[in-house]
This record gives structure tokens, C-alpha cells and sequence, in this order.
């Protein structure tokens, strides 16, 4: 668990300020109504697509001879989404306001197989990063990290990643531009990039020749091509891409198939952070690219053998502390 920030002190100094003057300054403070929080809508939508994925785990787990192991992790995290996406809502906000996102699901399925499942949990990923545009940077950054979790839990409930999904696969756009701020974290991203080249090249040569070599040359190839896309946009943007350095120190020995392995699961890992750190740092236009790397990398970690987490480039969100009126 992250300790309390300085903000979150701040933030309780202030209501503690407030209940303590209503005694004695009137009732200003206390009957000023909270502002309203910008990010409600697109937590009301992604906390009714997470409650409508829940009834659905609810319901195959409630059928005879469910996957008992399979699935009760997979609810368990879905439900720290929900939770992590509930979060500053008032508890009467039971309803998504108007306007959700076509891609959101709309009735409560009852899937009878995994496969049913693993769907909803892509359509629900795709509802998430439908709404990227509509949030603030904070929230933005936590909905692409959900969506590639969905997209993790739709693997692990059997369907295929061979064809990703056309909604959650976007090219940057070369007209659009981004401000000075977004273009150090771009770079970042670049440089990143040109490590996991390096590193999938140690990889490689040391997988035997083998359907692991296979998959070595897929990951190498996939950040080859995010690599050109990265500095063709940072052309586009009129800044000079920041060139691969001569070489990169490797952050353990690699010497046989086992350290290989465990380097490709540890660029990917390395990789969601960047990612997830992204989609918070651009601006709208070039968010979902960013969402669409943090998944892959998400999937690609979990083939070599990364731990799983249910923020994936997020660290668990801390729980918001109660404030009970006086």
C-alpha cells in the first residue's frame, strides 16, 4: 500500500478546517456544496460496465462444474477495478449518466462459457478506452491500465491474441500535435523502446532454436515497429528522436534460457509503467495509442512469465480515507 500523499494530508487538513469553523463561523462552510467532479460521468459509465462484467462472473461461477480456480481470481481483481473506479463517487450515484460510449455493453449477459466471458471482458475493455478523451489524466491513466487487464483476463479465459481488436488499435495521427510538456515523455517512451530492442536482441541469442526463439523474434520485431511509429511522430512533431544508445547495461547476467526469459518478462514489465505513465502525460489524440502499447506489453509480460497485478503499469490504488461528518 502507497503511503498517503502530501496532497491527500492537505486535502484532510482542509476538512478538518471546515468542521471545526462550522461551529463557531456560521453555516457557510457547512452547507457549501462540494464541486462537482469533471471525472464523475466517465466513472459512472466504467463502474456500470465493471458491475454488469461482475453479474456475469457471478452467474458462471454459479453454474454446475464452473472453473472454480479460473475464475474466482479473475472476479476478484475485476472487483478491485470496480472499487478503484468507484472511488469519489457518492454512494447514491447508483446509475451511469446518459451518454455512454457505443462500445459499452448495454444488457447483462449470462455467459455459459468462458468464451462468452472472455468476450464481455474485451467489449468491456473496449468501453474503457472509449471514454480515454473524456478524462482527466489520473483516471485516464487508471482506464487504460484496467482495459489491458480486461484484455489480460480475455487471454487467460482462452481467446486468441493473434488478432487484436480493431477498436483498441489505433495509428497516431500525424496532424494532430502535442504540447512541449508531452514530448519529454514521448522520448522516454522512445528510449524505452530502443532498450527492449537491445534486450530482446540478448534474448534471442540465447532461447534455443525453438518455438520460444519464435516468439522472441514476434516481441522483437512488435518493439522494432513501435520504436519507427514513436520516432516517426516525433518528426512529425518537429523534435529530433532521441537515437539508441551504443549499448545498455542489462539489469542481471543473461547466460542460458531460464535469464532470457526472465529479461523478456522484465522489459515488458518495465515497458506498462512507461506506457500506463503515458497515457496520463498526452494529449487526447494519442492516448489510445499509447493504451494499445500498455496492453501489448501487458500480454507479452504475462507470456514470458511476468507476475500478474490488476493495475498492470499502475501501482494498486490506495483506499481514500473516510470522512464521517461531524
Amino acid at each position: 500500500m502507497q503511503p498517503p500523499s502530501r496532497r491527500t494530508f492537505l486535502a484532510l487538513g482542509l476538512i478538518t478546517l471546515t468542521t471545526a469553523c462550522t461551529g463557531t463561523a456560521g453555516t457557510d462552510a457547512a452547507t457549501k456544496a462540494p464541486a462537482p467532479d469533471p471525472d464523475a460521468p466517465v466513472r459512472l459509465r466504467a463502474v456500470a460496465a465493471t458491475d454488469t462484467l461482475l453479474s456475469s462472473y457471478d452467474a458462471l461461477l454459479a453454474t454446475p462444474g464452473a472453473q472454480t480456480a479460473l475464475l474466482q481470481p479473475l472476479r476478484a481483481e475485476t472487483a478491485q477495478h470496480r472499487a478503484a473506479l468507484a472511488r469519489g463517487i457518492p454512494a447514491a450515484s447508483g446509475t451511469p449518466t446518459p451518454g455512454a460510449p457505443t462500445t459499452a455493453p448495454s444488457t447483462t449477459p449470462t455467459p455459459a462459457t468462458s468464451a462468452a466471458l472472455a468476450t464481455l471482458e474485451r467489449q468491456t475493455a473496449q468501453s474503457h478506452l472509449a471514454d480515454l478523451d473524456a478524462a482527466r489524466p489520473p483516471l485516464a491513466r487508471l482506464l487504460a491500465s484496467i482495459a489491458a487487464a480486461n484484455a489480460l483476463h480475455a487471454t487467460t479465459l482462452g481467446a486468441s491474441t493473434d488478432q487484436p481488436d480493431p477498436a483498441t488499435t489505433p495509428t497516431p495521427s500525424p496532424s494532430a500535435t502535442a504540447p512541449g510538456t508531452a514530448l519529454p515523455a514521448l522520448q522516454q517512451a522512445l528510449s524505452a523502446e530502443h532498450a527492449a530492442v537491445y534486450g530482446y536482441g540478448v534474448v534471442g541469442a540465447h532461447l534455443p532454436d525453438d518455438q520460444q526463439r519464435a516468439d522472441a523474434r514476434t516481441s522483437y520485431a512488435a518493439h522494432q515497429a513501435q520504436r519507427d511509429a514513436w520516432q516517426r511522430l516525433l518528426t512529425t512533431l518537429g523534435t529530433t528522436p532521441t537515437p539508441a544508445a551504443g549499448g545498455y547495461r542489462l539489469p542481471f547476467p543473461v547466460t542460458d534460457a531460464a535469464t532470457a526469459t526472465k529479461l523478456a518478462a522484465h522489459l515488458e514489465a518495465r515497458l506498462t509503467t512507461v506506457y500506463a505513465d503515458l497515457v496520463a502525460d498526452l494529449p487526447t489524440p494519442h492516448r489510445r495509442t499509447a493504451a494499445t502499447a500498455l496492453r501489448d506489453c501487458t500480454l507479452r509480460a504475462h507470456h514470458w512469465g511476468a507476475p500478474t497485478t490488476p493495475f498492470p503499469g499502475v501501482p494498486d490504488p490506495a483506499p481514500t480515507p473516510t470522512v464521517t461528518p461531524s
